[in-house]
């Protein structure tokens, strides 16, 4: 039966780890949905990350609900072995998942939602659950000059490896994981300095024999919002703290401007530079939901445990501090998805028994 002409339960928009996870939990109650992604394959950004990203949490700590990561409890896995567990999952559990799909459109129509394609396809769902992540709006500040840059410029997003920066100036912004981790890189090959608005804080990625997550668990720490996953500390084993001590990459307080052809730090004087690689993180890429009242003034998603707070039936999972530090995280989705699912079954039950107040245009 062709989808775009009957009411499914339920719409997942995005095939990244949120919404795998998302898509398990609905098969394991029976509901008639789909997951939409806009690339070829599932696994959302992962794929797209730099050559040498490694995880900070250990396989024991990387699993989606229903299959544990594969490896020893203690290993960091690479990206490339997430996307082959990402690639799996979606096999093993035979998510109903369709590929090249790009939503351009949300909108309530009676008491659903009609979807729109950006190729013009309609589909109708009872309940809409946006799993799209929070890693694919790449955020760079805005900064005095940096339109007038002659050099390389790109955001960690678009960063594969140091080949292409050899024996070049190159300043790296940012004082999170993925900054420390990229400068690391590429001090292999060029002459780096970090640029942050404020000191790198290390935490040890082992304590008393013990993972930083596993004592985040023991404490009951993983359940607030104290931390923030994609933020600082820099979870490390030692190797980039004595990188920067011994100056294979340097720190400097963050530059006040960009010039055509470098930066002037916070002190006044001007360095020439190759490339400024930004790795500031990220922003909600949600334009398919410009026509509904989902952002507040401050331009953050309105949501409450996940549940849209001015639209019944629209869901979020994978976004950073959904409900606790670790909900933009493949262990932190499952949890996150299990939460809005008895909001979510309650809602589809209810219309499913009045059918009259869907309608389809």
């Amino acid at each position: 039966m062709n989808i775009s002409s009957q009411m499914l339960d339920v719409i997942v928009i995005g095939a990244g780890q949120a919404g795998l996870a998302t898509g398990w939990h609905l098969k394991q109650h029976g509901l008639n949905f789909r997951i939409f992604d806009e690339q070829s394959q599932p696994g959302g950004n992962w794929r797209n990350y730099y050559d040498s990203l490694e995880l900070f949490s250990p396989a024991a700590y990387s699993s989606l609900p229903g299959l544990p990561f594969p490896g020893a409890a203690g290993h960091y896995p690479t990206r490339d072995e997430v996307v082959r567990y990402l690639e799996r999952y979606a096999d093993f559990f035979r998510l109903p998942i369709l590929q090249g799909i790009r939503v351009a459109n949300v909108g309530q129509e009676g008491e659903g939602f009609r979807i729109t394609a950006t190729n013009g396809q309609r589909f109708w769902a009872r309940a809409v659950v946006v799993a799209s992540g929070a890693f694919s709006r790449p955020y760079v500040p805005d900064i005095p000059g940096l339109k007038n840059f002659s050099g390389t410029q790109l955001h960690s997003a678009h960063y594969r490896n140091a080949e292409a920066f050899s024996g070049q100036r190159i300043v790296v912004v940012g004082a999170a994981n993925s900054a420390v981790q990229i400068a690391y890189d590429l001090s292999k090959v060029a002459t780096v300095t970090l640029a942050t608005r404020e000191a790198i804080r290390f935490a040890p990625q082992r304590i008393l024999g013990a993972d930083f997550h596993t004592w985040l668990k023991w404490t009951g720490l993983e359940k607030t919002k104290w931390l923030n996953d994609q933020s600082t500390p820099v979870l490390d084993d030692g190797t980039y703290r004595k990188a920067l001590k011994s100056g294979y990459f340097n720190q400097a307080a963050m530059f006040s401007e960009v010039t055509s052809t470098g930066v002037i730090w916070a002190e006044g004087q001007h360095e020439t530079v190759d490339s400024l690689i930004f790795a500031t993180g990220y922003r909600p890429n949600l334009p398919f939901l410009q026509g509904l009242p989902v952002m507040d003034e401050q331009g953050r998603v309105a949501q409450r445990d996940g549940r849209a707070v001015h639209v019944p039936g629209l869901y979020f999972v994978g976004l950073p501090k959904l409900r606790n530090f670790a909900s933009a995280t493949l262990r932190g989705v499952g949890p996150d998805a299990e939460q809005i699912l008895r909001y979510l079954l309650k809602r589809v039950r209810n219309l499913e028994a009045a059918p009259t107040l869907v309608t389809q245009n």
